[in-house]
């Protein structure tokens, strides 16, 4: 919500079948340069999502913090560096 008062569009998603499809529509839209997602939605399809993260140079996609908060973020961001480094920290 705070995003929209911003002026950042967004997609609401509630599972992986629509979180793919919206990441995919997101992935291929020129206009698109960074896509935000929160650590929930992440968790829906982590697998393609860290992958795509990897392996794309455009778009950025960052992980945020829900409304909520996340506790596991720092052990998201561990995840993420010992997959791109190969170094587990």
């Amino acid at each position: 919500m705070g995003l929209r008062l911003a002026g950042v569009e967004g997609v609401v998603v509630h599972d992986r079948e629509h979180t793919l499809e919206a990441l995919e529509q997101a992935i291929h839209d020129p206009e698109i340069a960074i896509i935000l997602m929160t650590t929930i939605v992440i968790g829906y399809c982590p697998d393609v999502i860290y992958d795509k993260k990897l392996n794309l140079q455009k778009p950025l996609i960052v992980e945020i913090p829900d409304r909520h908060g996340s506790l596991k973020l720092g052990e998201t961001i561990d995840k993420y560096i010992s997959e791109a480094i190969g170094i587990k920290i």
